[in-house]
């Protein structure tokens, strides 16, 4: 164990009726930062001692993964909000700022949407309005194409058989295929990933984030709705060559957002973006979260 790693302190939070296990550390405003798919709170090791000199940083791991519960139902995104919603108030917090990542970053949007007054400032990594994501999905077939994996997923079963058999590879591939700072991800470090995944129940989990989302009723529900405004200060940090997710989705945020914004695209970085440029991503988000008046930028 390094001195970092000392300094993290593990413990589950009992929230919206589950217990979520957590990794904290520092004092002060509570920053809770959200890690996507297939990761864990582990994708946030660059950032949590940096932010942690200046806010309690609280990552957990989300529903279903790693070392949290996993519930057989409860994986629509506002059941995933109430959860953080949850987490904030059982830490003895009304509000936190909140950064999410990939399917993390889908629950800060739909928390930002739903619980604004939660919400002290939102930072959002590669991770696409879900509303607005859908809506693409129903309208662009070089989408649909790009996401193909998405609906092999809403088969039953047999993506977890497929995944769980492979799953090394699997693991391997879907880091360093989607990045564009290969080294970032090293044999030792998929192999901590693949281990997370391979616990019981974690892959079904997974699964079902997708299978909800994508879910006929989920579709129809968010069919021509215009998403609701974020009312929260908001930072959208871009790697430029994602290629699971474009960046056309950062255009038209003022459609999105009606508080101050600021968009950074990264050129050469894929879609993990804070493990590809660790120390542009703790800058980015000290400067945000530490200022007073966030102004508006383009």
């Amino acid at each position: 164990m390094t001195a970092v790693e000392a300094a993290w302190q593990h413990s589950f939070v009992r929230t919206n009726r589950i217990r979520l296990h957590c990794v904290t550390q520092g004092q002060g405003d509570l920053v809770v930062l959200l890690h996507g798919f297939p990761e864990f709170w582990y994708s946030w090791r660059h950032q949590i001692p940096s932010l942690a000199r200046h806010f309690k940083v609280v990552v957990p791991d989300l529903r279903g993964y790693n070392d949290s519960d996993k519930p057989e139902s409860g994986y629509d995104l506002d059941t995933l909000s109430k959860d953080i919603v949850g987490l904030i108030h059982s830490l003895g917090y009304v509000k936190a700022h909140v950064v999410g990542h990939d399917w993390g970053g889908a629950i800060a949007w739909h928390l930002a949407q739903k619980f604004p007054n939660s919400l002290n400032q939102l930072a959002i990594l590669n991770a696409p309005h879900p509303q607005r994501w859908l809506q693409d999905m129903g309208a662009n077939m070089d989408r649909l194409r790009q996401n193909w994996y998405m609906f092999a997923f809403q088969v039953p079963g047999i993506p977890e058989w497929l995944i769980q058999n492979n799953l090394k590879e699997f693991v391997k591939n879907i880091f360093r295929d989607n990045a564009i700072r290969k080294g970032a991800f090293t044999g030792d470090l998929t192999k901590i990933y693949q281990e997370a995944l391979a616990k019981p129940g974690v892959l079904s989990a997974t699964m079902n984030y997708y299978r909800q989302l994508m879910s006929p009723l989920n579709w129809l529900e968010n069919f021509g709705r215009s998403p609701a405004r974020v009312k929260a200060p908001t930072l959208v940090l871009w790697g430029e060559e994602d290629s699971l997710l474009g960046k056309t989705f950062t255009e038209n945020l003022d459609k999105l957002i009606e508080a101050p914004f600021k968009l950074k695209l990264v050129p050469q970085c894929g879609h993990w973006i804070q493990q590809e440029v660790p120390h542009l991503v703790n800058r980015e988000l000290l400067d945000f979260l530490r200022q007073d008046r966030p102004q508006l930028e383009g």
